[in-house]
């Protein structure tokens, strides 16, 4: 049964000298608050990995931000900004990016209503020669509200990815207030990104420097990697009063055979870090469970938790995909997921949570919610109180879930 929870009873006061405007100097010195069995505690996170389990499993998502925001200007003088949200044709965010001449994209439009049929040039205002050599230019193919379908063509036989490196600025979150600046193409990325299409950091890795994650590993705990993509709806409110009315966003994700045949075992704490790796790995199970009772692999719909009861255990569905995978001689599971989760969901998979401090009224805070079986303003009032930064830039937290 799909949960009634009304987003006003998820919100608290957060005011706008309390979020982080930009990022603390080192990575590792932000502040770090430990909950466990309803006890709240605070340190510096470089010193996380002497919190940790040891002999456990830690899953970081290794996607990566591209600079996915370009402006453009119509020839009556018009500015129009354009925000890559997915590729379209190709519609694999690895041959978009490999393509040389053209592709397509769905992206968000600022300035929408000014765009009319013309074919847009790069603003380029500073005359940048490496910019202008691109030859980058833009076509609306279709539009419907604030978002369209946009054909971008260039000249110069670079990847698509180059192009945005050398014509694109990071997306930073709209909360920051700011325009992009030169710290955010390195802050605004974790030091393991590796597989370009995320429009938004995975924010709980930002604070992971090499020395933290050489004590983790030094104390036994296993690092993996899941990948999905972050896409723009992160940044979306819950609009609607009844969370059942709010549309979860598809966001794509992959997943190795060999890290799902080890979950399958069981046999080690599972912390994840950030609310993006929970998700990947919680939707596992849905998808396994999906092959038992349909022989595919299928995106997992926003309310598949809820809807019934789920007969499989956790080790008959992850085994369910390992099989899969092996009689199609696949070596990772590539699949897409809406699933929300909100109070009242059964976590399978993840014991341990590293994560920042989430907008009220938002899926992220339910979500920390769920984790400790309704908790969450113990925490938040906490991190309140006693000066911690909130949002992307802000400082951590180390939930451990209550069961």
């Amino acid at each position: 049964m799909i949960p009634e929870i009304h987003i006003e009873d998820y919100s608290y006061p957060l005011s706008d000298e309390r979020i982080a405007k930009y990022p603390l100097e080192q990575r590792d010195a932000s502040k770090l608050l430990i909950y466990r069995d309803g006890n709240v505690d605070e340190t510096v996170f470089r010193t996380l990995a002497e919190h940790l389990p040891s002999e456990a499993l830690m899953v970081f998502n290794d996607t990566r931000v591209v600079p996915a925001r370009l402006h453009f200007q119509r020839p009556t003088g018009a500015h129009i900004e354009i925000f890559c949200l997915q590729p379209q044709q190709p519609c694999e965010y690895n041959l978009a990016f490999a393509a040389t001449e053209r592709c397509t994209w769905k992206c968000v439009i600022g300035n929408a209503k000014r765009w009319k049929d013309d074919i847009l040039s790069l603003y380029n205002p500073g005359g940048n020669p490496d910019v202008a050599a691109m030859g980058l230019s833009a076509r609306l193919v279709g539009r419907d509200g604030e978002t369209g379908t946009v054909e971008f063509s260039w000249t110069d036989g670079s990847p698509f990815s180059k192009v945005l490196e050398i014509c694109g600025s990071v997306p930073i979150p709209p909360y920051l207030n700011r325009e992009t600046e030169a710290i955010d193409a390195e802050r605004y990325q974790t030091l393991y990104a590796r597989i370009r299409g995320s429009v938004a950091a995975p924010t709980a890795g930002l604070h992971f420097t090499d020395a933290v994650l050489d004590a983790i590993r030094a104390k036994g705990i296993e690092t993996q990697t899941v990948c999905l993509h972050v896409g723009a709806g992160t940044f979306l409110p819950v609009k609607t009063s009844n969370v059942a009315e709010h549309p979860m966003h598809r966001e794509p994700f992959a997943v190795s055979r060999s890290l799902i045949a080890e979950l399958a075992e069981g046999r080690k704490p599972v912390i994840a870090v950030g609310t993006t790796s929970v998700r990947t790995l919680e939707s596992l199970y849905y998808i396994g469970a999906g092959i038992l009772e349909n022989g595919k692999i299928e995106d997992v719909p926003q309310w598949a938790p809820y809807e019934k009861e789920w007969r499989w255990t956790t080790s008959e569905a992850l085994n369910a995909i390992v099989k899969y995978l092996d009689d199609n001689n696949m070596d990772t599971l590539v699949a897409g997921t809406r699933i929300i989760i909100v109070p009242g969901f059964r976590f399978r998979l993840v014991d341990v949570l590293v994560t920042n401090f989430h907008q009220p009224e938002s899926t992220l805070i339910l979500l920390v919610s769920a984790f400790v079986d309704g908790d969450w303003r113990t925490i938040y009032d906490y991190a309140l109180s006693h000066g911690f930064r909130f949002l992307s830039y802000g400082d951590s937290s180390l939930l451990f879930r209550r069961k």
